[in-house]
């Protein structure tokens, strides 16, 4: 892949496509993270998808806004055809990885969490895979099967990815923490270990 030299904090690249599945790959390696080579090229296909905000999000009364997850699941509940239910859980899945992957410190100050994204992305993944291993496509219900068993680890190697040009702030470092307490990421907890910190369980204390 070619590159140009950063200038002012900007790597131009000649394909977003084969930067992602090299960054991909780089992130998976180090995570010690292995999945099959179709759901690699999945994940590289959403992550270049996605890098058009008009792909992520959706035009609403109110402006183009991300859709709530709970009105995705919705839709794929009350599709009127297997079809269009796949194309919905499929969706919810996306969402969640980009989100959970991408956006992790995005949910500081919000009531809906990083594992409510994980839990939802997993189980919509899980349940595409469990219908799709009743049909024809037995190559895609493996690749949702292996997204939704290693949608934690996938998370973390996303994260990974955006946190290439990041750097931490106090709060940033809090919302480390938090997200180690709450879904247990060894990237998470690598990060501060990085940052100089030894992260531990708080204990709770019981009258």
């Amino acid at each position: 892949m070619q590159q140009s030299e950063p200038k002012h904090g900007v790597l131009a690249v000649a394909s977003l496509r084969e930067y992602f599945h090299d960054a991909l790959q780089g992130a998976l390696a180090h995570q010690h993270v292995a999945v099959a080579d179709q759901t690699e090229q999945y994940v590289v296909n959403l992550l270049t998808l996605f890098a058009r905000s008009e792909q992520l999000y959706e035009p609403t009364p109110d402006g183009v806004r991300l859709r709530p997850l709970v009105q995705m699941l919705s839709d794929a509940l009350e599709a009127p055809s297997a079809l269009e239910r796949e194309r919905a859980l499929q969706r919810l899945g996306d969402v969640s990885l980009f989100i959970a992957g991408f956006f992790a410190h995005s949910f500081a100050r919000k009531l809906i969490d990083i594992n409510y994204h994980i839990a939802m992305g997993g189980r919509a993944y899980g349940t595409l895979a469990d219908g799709l291993a009743r049909g024809r496509k037995q190559v895609m219900a493996r690749v949702y099967a292996e997204l939704a068993a290693k949608f934690l680890p996938l998370v973390d190697a996303l994260g990974e990815i955006s946190d290439a040009a990041r750097r931490y702030t106090q709060a940033d470092i809090l919302r480390l923490y938090e997200i180690w307490l709450k879904t247990g990421s060894p990237r998470a907890r690598g990060l501060l270990r990085q940052l100089g910190i030894d992260a531990a369980p708080v204990a709770i204390l019981q009258n």
